[in-house]
């Protein structure tokens, strides 16, 4: 991992660094060529003390490890037969991580169309859906640091949200007062951004300054 990389993820609370993340550019070196997005989308889930989070009460087994690893540690798992990115975001042994919800294709919009064979929107508005668009079917980066591996995150070339929405996490088991706390955030009106209605989708600059 970059020097510069490492400071990004050692600034800041985890919902801090969660809502820096959005509009950083995830890079992925695939087999098949180069494929990028910028993150519209992200959860901040709180460890030990968050109900909804995989860590809760200091919950620690294989699956979930790379929670615990060194900030920016790349912590892959399964749910409902799809994989979610989530990276850990505090100081090692501190499982708090954030899970990457949307992101707006860049790079290799192709290769994420082949992949993903989904017109528009729904190519990557949701965690299962731009891991199957990026092509990413195992857990072989799972507990290796960003940037140490085919993955990566660019925090120089960035867009600029104009507003930043804090909501409740959405597809979560409702397990205990945190699942509707406010550590969900996206860019508002970006239409890459899961279940966001029509209504709400700025068309016109997708919620970048």
């Amino acid at each position: 991992m970059s020097d510069k990389l490492r400071r990004f993820f050692n600034e800041g609370t985890t919902d801090e660094i969660t809502k820096r993340m959005l509009g950083t550019l995830p890079v992925y070196h695939s087999p098949k060529g180069l494929m990028s997005g910028y993150i519209t989308e992200a959860e901040a889930y709180l460890g030990q003390k968050d109900s909804a989070a995989h860590a809760y009460q200091g919950k620690r087994t294989p699956s979930n490890e790379a929670l615990y690893g060194v900030p920016g540690t790349i912590y892959i798992y399964s749910i409902h037969g799809r994989l979610c990115l989530d990276v850990a975001a505090q100081a090692k042994d501190v499982p708090e991580g954030i899970l990457i919800r949307g992101i707006e294709p860049y790079q290799g919009i192709d290769l994420m169309k082949a992949n993903r064979p989904k017109s528009g929107f729904e190519l990557t508005n949701g965690p299962g859906k731009l891991m199957d668009a990026l092509g990413i079917y195992d857990k072989d980066m799972n507990l290796i640091e960003l940037g140490d591996t085919a993955l990566d995150l660019d925090v120089d070339n960035v867009k600029v949200p104009k507003k930043i929405v804090e909501s409740g996490r959405i597809g979560v088991s409702d397990r205990g007062t945190w699942t509707d706390k406010p550590y969900r955030f996206y860019v508002k009106g970006n239409p890459y951004v899961s279940k966001l209605p029509k209504r709400e989708m700025d068309l016109k600059t997708y919620g970048w300054k």
